[in-house]
């Protein structure tokens, strides 16, 4: 089944937004060891209901709040997204031992993500 798996939060200042949900919520938010500049967001542990995500940084198409949905075939629902009228803003891409992601609005406008894990990526 493809869900929204992720979300991220746009932001201009990473500390400050950090702080803010640690402290009215009390999520985990760290610096990610990454090739990007990039946060983790943990909301709660593994056995409660919800999803994690992250913090990236203001600029180009994104704004505000964007949800990934993970998918298990990340070129076949990359075709799926442009035949239903879809248009690709950020293209897919390897985030090393992590997968593959893409950025896409869908035939109104919205920005959504596509995750395919894959722990070999980019090896």
């Amino acid at each position: 089944m493809n869900r929204f798996t992720h979300f991220e939060l746009v932001t201009g200042d990473f500390e400050k937004t950090a702080q803010f949900y640690r402290t009215v919520f009390g999520w985990k938010v760290e610096k990610w060891d990454g090739p990007v500049d990039y946060w983790t967001i943990m909301t709660g542990d593994a056995s409660s209901v919800g999803i994690n995500g992250g913090l990236m940084a203001t600029g180009g198409p994104f704004s505000g709040t964007v949800n990934t949905i993970e998918v298990d075939d990340i070129d076949e629902y990359i075709a799926k997204v442009e035949a239903n009228g879809g248009e690709f803003i950020f293209p897919k891409d390897v985030i090393p031992s992590v997968g593959y992601i893409a950025y896409f609005k869908d035939n109104m406008g919205i920005i959504c993500g596509l995750h395919q894990a894959d722990p070999n990526a980019g090896m």
